[in-house]
């Protein structure tokens, strides 16, 4: 068949460019890395080394043993022993410290005779996150120290009335931000490569003027955008195993559920991307134009998708937004196979929505795509 035979041609064509082109193999390779192994390291809502800076007061053993074993946890680094309040707060308003673990005079004798010892906990909430639970480490130290002493004296620290709290955490028990994060960063790397890539290089084609000589071949539309499509959705398929295989490989852990049902959520995921990127570039004259608009959708996709923030801690009127955003559904859906192994009937939702909205995009890109 001749129309089958162009587009081989054509498909063989858009391999050869990509692979000639001496950026994107690199891109192919780097950018997996950074967004599993780098990223995740760095944009973590992990609270760690944090200073704190001690008022003894009591100038007892017992205040020195409970200062130092707050200086011994893995969160915590005693910046300064302040004389008193005001070298405190001076270290918190230059930034050396973020919390103020204060001990009042006679809080070893307190403690002695089973009196209450009150303890005075302060955090710098500058940013509210790190304040917050720099305090909660800090007083489940204190606590944990009054239970040792309890122990220590003969009595029991569970003999007080009262409800038994038995914390468990469930689909991430070693609560590793990572599990969290690199599920969410794959569909930001589906983005990229099946999204933002291809759109770019059609109106590079513009600018070169070689989509001109590809629109005047006697291969339909559709097949001519199937074979610049193609060799993108290929990579990106081959990058999730890629970055499944670092994952496993550096951190040691993979999918709780099935990757094949990770791909099941990812090609209506890419089929979207892509469609969007093609309604971009026929629209974009120039590849400033293309790449400023789609950093505008990825920007918008990224803060309402519930990557980096809860999208039940967003307004209202934000998460109806969010609604209309497919990196919501992907990013859901990623952590709901990652972390609990959810099943092809939990995850129905999700592919519904992926599905319906490549299909609107696809006949938008594909309407809007003038081949003269």
């Amino acid at each position: 068949m001749p129309g089958l035979h162009a587009f081989r041609f054509l498909l063989e064509k858009e391999f050869r460019q990509m692979m000639r082109n001496r950026l994107l193999p690199r891109v192919f390779i780097i950018l997996p890395i950074v967004l599993t192994l780098v990223v995740p390291l760095v944009a973590t809502q992990e609270i760690s080394n944090l200073n704190f800076c001690a008022i003894d007061n009591d100038r007892s053993a017992l205040s020195r043993r409970l200062i130092e074993k707050t200086a011994a946890a893995d969160c915590f680094h005693l910046a300064t022993l302040a004389a008193d309040d005001d070298e405190a707060m001076a270290m918190i308003e230059a930034g050396r410290a973020d919390v103020i673990l204060e001990i009042p005079r006679g809080f070893a004798k307190d403690l002695q005779r089973n009196a209450q010892a009150n303890i005075s906990v302060r955090g710098n909430a500058v940013n509210g996150i790190k304040g917050t639970l720099g305090t909660n480490y800090l007083t489940q130290i204190a606590m944990a120290f009054a239970e040792e002493l309890t122990a220590e004296s003969g009595g029991t620290a569970t003999a007080r009335p009262g409800a038994s709290i038995n914390e468990r955490y469930l689909f991430n028990a070693t609560l590793d931000y990572k599990r969290y994060m690199i599920p969410a960063l794959i569909g930001m790397l589906l983005i990229l490569t099946v999204g933002f890539l291809p759109a770019l290089n059609i109106v590079l084609e513009k600018e070169h003027g070689t989509i001109e000589q590809m629109n005047v071949t006697p291969v339909g539309k559709y097949p001519l955008i199937f074979a610049k499509l193609l060799p993108y959705w290929t990579v990106g398929i081959a990058l999730i195993f890629y970055s499944l295989a670092l994952v496993r490989l550096v951190y040691g852990f993979a999918p709780a559920g099935s990757v094949w049902h990770l791909l099941l959520i990812a090609v209506p995921f890419i089929a979207v991307m892509s469609a969007g990127g093609l309604i971009v570039s026929n629209y974009s004259d120039t590849t400033r134009q293309a790449a400023l608009t789609m950093f505008f959708f990825l920007v918008i996709f990224i803060l309402m998708s519930g990557l980096l923030t809860p999208v039940r801690s967003m307004p209202e009127w934000a998460q109806a937004l969010s609604l209309a955003n497919p990196l919501r559904y992907f990013v859901e859906a990623a952590r709901m196979i990652f972390l609990k192994g959810s099943r092809l009937a939990d995850l129905l939702p999700h592919f519904a929505a992926l599905l319906a909205a490549g299909c609107l995009l696809g006949l938008w890109a594909v309407g809007s795509y003038r081949k003269r």
